[in-house]
């Protein structure tokens, strides 16, 4: 394999004319540049220079290793700049997964303002795994995930930030007797029928544990992971259900939405990137944006109190 540095030195001899200039150039001493020559040429088994009055020329295998040098030269520099540009977040690609009802509210505003920041970085975005997006970090298929989990689940090598604390609601259907309560004690739901709304994984987690808190295990007779449709269910008196803030921003008008205590379930959402990953500074604008995104949610329309 040719030497990079040799062809380097062999291109100075050839666009400077002679050893003596080279060297000059590049900080050597003649003698080193024509033990560099002869190295190169003991590599590619052909002479590429030939003596002409005071100075060299190349010969024709001299002239094309000459030319493909300043390539490499070219190249070399094209890759250091790129390197530049990615270290200071002016170009590159993001891959971030996220869960639904977080994309409206905290993924779309941070994007808009890593786009303001960063326009040549471009973001590879996906729904993750609807059990568990962060799982696409551990795996080393996203550089950052926005998911629902606790401050404890990241463990080494990654950045967990919670972002916001999202509480679950009751989702009664009008004319409901609980629905002029002001606030509901979990334990009155023990009896009804529900609606599920959640995929078992780590949202299901704070219903059924504040349930098994309040005493019982909710009956579950209908599921839909898609808040519209679940609230179409109680809306048309088939159970209650237990939603979360983020799944009530878009109000079926057929339901009342009742906070709940004793206990009152809530869901933890935060964003997670690889420890090796926070260099970028994309990706530390991307973290800063859903925090910001996070403090200004405002909460879902409509009353959630008596009415």
């Amino acid at each position: 394999m040719l030497d990079v540095r040799r062809l380097q030195v062999l291109r100075a001899v050839v666009t400077s004319g002679t050893v003596t200039a080279a060297a000059a150039h590049l900080g050597y001493t003649p003698s080193a540049v024509s033990q560099q020559v002869a190295a190169l040429e003991k590599q590619a088994g052909t002479a590429l220079l030939e003596r002409v009055g005071r100075g060299v020329r190349p010969t024709p295998a001299g002239l094309l290793l000459t030319e493909h040098a300043a390539l490499i030269s070219s190249a070399l520099a094209q890759a250091e700049t790129a390197l530049a540009d990615l270290r200071a977040g002016r170009i590159g690609t993001l891959s971030v997964r996220y869960f639904a009802t977080a994309g409206s509210t905290l993924v779309a505003p941070a994007l808009a303002r890593l786009r303001a920041e960063h326009p040549g970085v471009r973001v590879d975005l996906q729904l993750g795994d609807p059990e568990d997006p962060f799982q696409d970090v551990v795996r080393g298929r996203a550089d950052l995930a926005v998911f629902v989990g606790a401050r404890d689940r990241a463990g080494d090598g990654f950045r967990l930030v919670p972002l916001l604390d999202d509480p679950y609601a009751a989702v009664l259907p009008l004319g409901h007797p609980l629905a002029d309560r002001g606030v509901i004690d979990l334990h009155e739901l023990s009896t009804e029928q529900w609606v599920g709304s959640e995929p078992p994984g780590p949202c299901l987690e704070p219903v059924l544990d504040s349930c098994a808190a309040a005493g019982f295990t909710p009956d579950f007779v209908l599921h839909s992971e898609d808040y519209a449709t679940a609230q179409g269910f109680v809306a048309a008196g088939l159970g209650v259900g237990l939603m979360p803030s983020l799944g009530l921003r878009t109000r079926h008008p057929g339901v009342a939405v009742r906070p709940v205590r004793n206990p009152e379930p809530i869901r933890t959402i935060s964003a997670a990137a690889r420890e090796t990953a926070l260099d970028q500074p994309a990706l530390q604008t991307l973290l800063t944006a859903l925090r910001e995104a996070a403090a200004t949610t405002e909460p879902p329309e409509g009353p959630v109190t008596a009415l």
